[in-house]
């Protein structure tokens, strides 16, 4: 599957050092090469962007893709979320479609990013505002961890809410139900982003800080594409070991 054509799209890396759960994360080393450095690699190897961008804050990081011989953009203001750095950015760009790759998710893959640019192409693409991940969850442990951002969805996969509690609850233990995580790699309309930027963070946002409920809670319509990645979101200490394990294997 193969990337379309005939919109502008460009991937935008938002980088932050100071991480609360684990600050200087993207910085670690996984397998040789900073977790930033990874991830950025990931994004240019599937060949579906005109141009890939690092964002960050962070000078150390700003010079480490440098080094690397990628693109870096230096965020002028402070910002709460990497959507409001992404936003900032690409103010100016001439651009169709933004995608928000997660600093922090060195294992992305070609397959998903193609799957997620694709929904833009099918019938119900004018009512989408943005478009993101989630994958099934397979265990309660995962379905428990609030560093798992759950997402429920409407019968078009379009985005009800997000949370880091598990949703759906389930009272009917006979119930067929599937709880989802929600992989933060979206794909923003340009028009969106800009009008992210210029909205306040509401109460829901706030409560849960997850950024992606500021669009739900505006009224924007986030169509959902579910894969079987099995990404890594290096949140935690722990998270970077299983990195690290996965990488050898």
């Amino acid at each position: 599957m193969s990337a379309p054509t005939s919109l502008k799209v460009i991937a935008m890396i938002p980088a932050r050092y100071e991480a609360s759960r684990f600050p200087a994360k993207l910085m670690q080393d996984l397998g040789g090469k900073t977790v930033i450095t990874r991830t950025y690699e990931a994004a240019l190897k599937t060949k579906l962007f005109q141009e890939v961008y690092v964002v960050t804050d962070s000078e150390i990081i700003f010079n480490e893709i440098i080094a690397q011989g990628g693109k870096a953009i230096m965020s002028k203001k402070s910002h709460e979320c990497g959507s409001d750095r992404i936003a900032e950015a690409v103010k100016d760009i001439d651009v169709d479609i933004v995608v928000n790759v997660q600093g922090d998710e060195p294992f992305i893959e070609k397959e998903s990013l193609a799957d997620l640019l694709e929904v833009f192409y099918e019938k119900d693409a004018h009512h989408i505002d943005l478009a993101s991940l989630k994958t099934a969850l397979e265990t309660e442990e995962d379905i428990l961890n609030p560093n798992h951002v759950k997402v429920i969805t409407n019968k078009n996969d379009f985005a009800l809410y997000f949370s880091r509690s598990p949703i759906p609850f389930v009272r009917n233990k006979q119930a067929n139900v599937t709880h989802y995580k929600h992989i933060g790699i979206y794909a923003f309309r340009k028009q969106a982003l800009m009008d992210f930027y210029r909205l306040p963070m509401l109460g829901l946002e706030n409560a849960e800080k997850i950024e992606c409920i500021r669009y739900l809670e505006y009224g924007k319509n986030i169509k959902m594409v579910e894969t079987n990645l099995k990404t890594i979101g290096i949140d935690t200490p722990e998270d970077l070991e299983k990195a690290r394990k996965l990488l050898r294997n």
